[in-house]
């Protein structure tokens, strides 16, 4: 048996639930049907179905944010923190299409 592909993997993802910041290279990881968030070390903060997640890009930040509610907690995700290319906002646009192609829905 095949290992499934993850549909989206994101790293140096800056992960905030307000007021602070959990980390700031974090992991984003779309993989069976579930969205999960984790520390540098691949320890789980948040998991859930993504059916269940919400995501949007909010309109108080930059481009290359997004915010997910999981389990009905809001996070802000900031990709491409560690990244040299600065590709943070095609992989926000990325991570939403993921989300709403794994059956989550945009707000």
């Amino acid at each position: 048996m095949a290992v499934a592909e993850p549909e989206f993997s994101a790293t140096g993802v800056r992960i905030e639930r307000w007021p602070r910041s959990l980390t700031r290279a974090g992991q984003v990881l779309i993989k069976d049907g579930r969205l999960a968030l984790m520390t540098s070390y691949g320890k789980v903060i948040e998991s859930a179905p993504v059916r269940a997640v919400t995501a949007a890009r909010p309109w108080f930040a930059g481009e290359d944010s997004t915010v997910a509610t999981l389990n009905g907690k809001r996070y802000r995700l900031t990709m491409g923190q560690r990244s040299r290319r600065r590709d943070g906002r095609a992989m926000a646009g990325r991570f939403l299409e993921a989300v709403r192609g794994a059956g989550g829905s945009q707000h």
